[in-house]
């Protein structure tokens, strides 16, 4: 009987090359690199984040601006009206976007004004309660003298200056 010999080639075919230039690339390489892809994408989302922090910076120079007078600049000067004593709840306040000034009546009589601008990101703030609202990522500022009550926002509102006059209310 002939001697039968085996060829072990079909057995064990070549090791898997990994290079793309010839086309020869396995499933393991494969998925390797999209589990790459994939970490280099989380990476870049992660980055997405850290990116915020220009937008932290640019939200200090409305603040700056509130400390030396820019409150005034939106109404072009202090002596228009921005609202009266009545539109003003005790224990509350209301907001003047347009204005960029959120007044509160922290006590009976008592009027005070800040910058309607969050410290945080930079948002509107949204309503008055007991507190000054942000409802970007949820800060609150304190209605007697703006400072951050809870949130992330890092600093209080500016004070900005009011003339209350019988029962009108005005930028200084």
């Amino acid at each position: 009987m002939p001697e039968t010999t085996i060829d072990h080639a079909d057995e064990h075919p070549d090791p898997p090359c990994h290079h793309l230039a010839t086309g020869c690339v396995d499933r393991r390489w494969l998925l390797r690199g999209g589990a790459g892809l994939a970490a280099g994408a989380a990476l870049v989302a992660c980055g997405a984040d850290g990116g915020a922090s220009p937008t932290d910076t640019d939200d200090s120079d409305p603040d700056d601006g509130g400390d030396s007078g820019g409150g005034d600049e939106p109404t072009g000067g202090g002596d228009a009206t921005l609202t009266t004593t009545a539109d003003v709840p005790v224990g509350g306040g209301s907001i003047f976007g347009d204005a960029g000034v959120v007044v509160t009546q922290p006590a009976e009589g008592e009027f005070k004004a800040f910058s309607s601008v969050c410290t945080h990101q930079g948002c509107q703030v949204a309503d008055v309660t007991e507190t000054i609202n942000c409802d970007c990522h949820g800060s609150r500022f304190s209605i007697e003298d703006g400072s951050v009550v809870g949130g992330p926002a890092p600093s209080a509102l500016s004070e900005i200056q009011i003339n209350v006059d019988g029962d009108q209310i005005s930028l200084a």
